[in-house]
């Protein structure tokens, strides 16, 4: 670290401006992780992963683009797609999550989230949404939302109303394009679009309690520019965390842990 040396009038400016950065500033370091991946399994390299959640050990996918969104239950061992509900070519598919034997599906733009009956993958309804869809998720109580911006947003699972807002932010800084979540052990667990690093998130406060980076999981010279990370899946009946991203061709397990 350097050391600088000023005057009195700007060290007393320096002073001010130190006390309202440490008023946003998070009580404790970030807790950055790594990873090491258990295995990989086969993936549609065509599916333009928008939602990832595990269920009966199955993978429940949501994929997006206009005339190819669908929701699908896929084998995790082969890849192979088991079930599959098509979208209208008008819904561009987003975020999935499971509530109350219901699987909510967002869409991008429509300003719709579709109802589905986990056994079957019938649609059973739908709900509005006032803004973007973008990634979902479920506490056990409430839908949580995020619309590509630094909020989230907790919703009632039968109404899709909103109960409160959260504003995400990392040592006083917003934390925008939030997309894909999960909730794992009483934390919110996001993808960051265009970025390789999942937020670990707390759903009290909004602050990033710490950061998994996967930029060597699949590297970018392998991918086209679109094929981001996107899609946490977490298998709490086996403890066991999958991610996979945007046409990729691998679906990976992996853990996680201080680097």
């Amino acid at each position: 670290m350097r050391s600088i040396y000023i005057g009195g009038g700007v060290i007393a400016a320096a002073v001010l401006m130190f006390t309202a950065w440490a008023q946003f500033a998070p009580v404790e370091d970030t807790d950055n992780w790594g990873f090491e991946t258990v295995a990989a399994y086969p993936h549609d390299p065509d599916a333009f992963t928008q939602g990832l959640l595990i269920h009966d050990g199955d993978v429940l996918e949501s994929t997006g683009q206009y005339g190819a969104s669908t929701l699908r239950r896929v084998d995790l061992e082969t890849g192979r797609v088991e079930q599959m509900t098509a979208l209208s070519r008008t819904h561009f598919g987003e975020g999935i999550a499971l509530a109350n034997d219901s699987i909510y599906q967002l869409t991008w733009q429509n300003r719709l989230v579709l109802v589905y009956n986990v056994d079957t993958l019938e649609r059973t309804g739908s709900l509005r949404n006032e803004g973007e869809g973008w990634g979902l998720t479920y506490d056990g109580a409430q839908l949580i939302a995020s619309d590509g911006s630094a909020i989230l947003t907790f919703r009632d699972p039968e109404t899709f109303s909103v109960i409160r807002q959260l504003n995400v932010h990392d040592n006083g800084s917003a934390v925008r394009n939030l997309n894909e979540l999960e909730f794992i052990d009483g934390e919110i667990w996001a993808n960051i679009w265009y970025r390789d690093e999942i937020a670990r998130i707390s759903p009290e406060t909004g602050e990033v309690l710490g950061w998994i980076d996967l930029s060597t999981l699949y590297p970018r010279s392998q991918r086209g520019s679109e094929d981001v990370l996107n899609g946490i899946a977490y298998d709490s009946d086996s403890d066991r965390l999958f991610v996979t991203g945007k046409n990729w061709p691998r679906l990976f397990e992996i853990t996680v842990g201080p680097d």
